[in-house]
C-alpha cells in the first residue's frame, strides 16, 4: 500500500537525518556552540546538507502518506525510525552491530506491527469543521498547559517524561493540520494552501513541539525522554483521527492486543534509548583544551 511505503520512507529518511547531523555536530568546535559560527561551520559540511535534505525528504512523504491515509495509519509507522537508527548506526560506526540492542529493535517493530494489525485503521469519510477543530485543539493546549504546569513544579526525570507527553501532543496536532493541509493542495492546488490558516498552524504547531523537544531533552537524558516521544504520538495520533477525521479502528476483542502493542513499543524504545550504540552517537568528543602556562615568578 502507497501510504505505509511513504511512511516508512519518512521514518527511514528522518533517521538518516539525525544520524547524519549528529555525527558532524559532534566535531562542531566547542567555542562555536552558542554562536553564529556554528551554523557557517555545519554549512560547510555536505553530510549536513545531506542531513536537511534528509529532513526536507521526510517531511515530503509524510504529507504524500497523510493525503492518501488517516492519521491512525501513518504516524505509528513513524516509530519506525528508531530501528532505522540502529541500523544506520551500525553500519556506520565500526564494529557497532555487536552493540545494537536487537532485542529492543525486535520489540519496537513486532509491537508496531501488533498494533496496527489489531487496530486495521482505515480512512474514514470525515473532514474537520470549525468546531471540531476549536474542540482538538482546545484540547490539545489544555493537556499541554496542565503537562506544562506539572513539570514546571516537578524536577528530574519526572519533568521530561512530562515535557516528552507534550512534545508528542505538539508533533500529534502538527500532523493534523499537515493533513488538512495536503487536502487542500490536492483540493485546490499549492496556491490554496497558502491562503488556508491549516498551513500556519501547522508551521506554529510545529515550532513549538520542537521548542519543548529541546526543553525535554534538557530537562532529563534520552532514556528518559525517547520512551515518553514514541509512545505517545502514535495514541494521540489515533485519538485525533478518531475524533477529527471520522477514522476507524477494531475495538472489542482486539483491544488487548493493541495494548499488547504499545506495551511491546514501550520496551522497545527504552532498550534502543538505553543502547550504548545511541549515546557513543550522542557523545561529543572535544580535543582536550592545553591549559595556559602558568608565568613563573622569581
Amino acid at each position: 500500500m502507497l501510504p505505509v511505503l511513504f511512511a516508512v520512507l519518512a521514518a527511514a529518511a528522518n533517521a538518516l537525518a539525525s544520524v547524519l547531523q549528529r555525527q558532524v555536530a559532534k566535531g562542531a568546535p566547542d567555542e562555536h556552540t552558542f554562536r553564529p559560527l556554528l551554523i557557517v561551520d555545519l554549512l560547510r559540511k555536505p553530510a549536513w546538507l545531506g542531513g536537511i535534505g534528509a529532513l526536507i525528504a521526510a517531511f515530503l512523504l509524510q504529507a504524500a502518506a497523510l493525503d492518501k491515509a488517516g492519521l491512525a495509519l501513518v504516524q505509528p509507522l513513524l516509530a519506525a525510525e528508531l530501528p532505522f537508527t540502529m541500523l544506520l548506526l551500525g553500519w556506520l560506526m565500526p564494529g557497532a552491530f555487536r552493540k545494537v540492542p536487537w532485542a529492543a529493535v525486535g520489540a519496537l517493530t513486532v509491537g508496531l506491527a501488533a498494533l496496527l494489525t489489531a487496530a486495521s485503521p482505515s480512512e474514514g469519510p470525515g473532514r474537520p469543521g470549525p468546531l471540531g477543530w476549536a474542540v482538538a485543539t482546545g484540547v490539545t493546549a489544555g493537556l499541554a498547559a496542565g503537562l506544562i504546569a506539572a513539570a514546571w513544579i516537578f524536577s528530574g526525570p519526572l519533568r521530561a517524561v512530562l515535557l516528552g507527553v507534550t512534545t508528542s501532543l505538539g508533533f500529534a496536532l502538527t500532523a493534523a493540520y499537515m493533513k488538512t493541509a495536503t487536502q487542500v493542495i490536492t483540493d485546490s492546488g499549492l496556491g490554496a494552501a497558502f491562503a488556508s490558516w491549516e498551513l500556519y498552524a501547522m508551521v506554529a504547531t510545529g515550532v513549538a513541539s520542537l521548542i519543548l523537544l529541546q526543553m525535554a531533552l534538557a530537562s532529563g537524558t534520552l532514556v528518559v525522554v525517547q520512551p515518553a516521544l514514541t509512545v505517545t504520538d502514535p495514541v494521540a495520533s489515533i485519538c485525533l483521527g478518531l475524533g477529527l477525521f471520522d477514522e476507524h479502528i477494531r475495538t472489542g476483542g482486539w483491544v488487548a492486543m493493541e495494548l499488547a502493542g504499545i506495551a511491546l513499543i514501550l520496551v522497545g524504545s527504552i532498550g534502543i534509548a538505553r543502547s550504548p550504540v545511541l549515546h557513543e552517537q550522542h557523545t561529543v568528543s572535544r580535543a582536550p583544551r592545553t591549559p595556559p602556562a602558568r608565568r613563573v615568578r622569581r
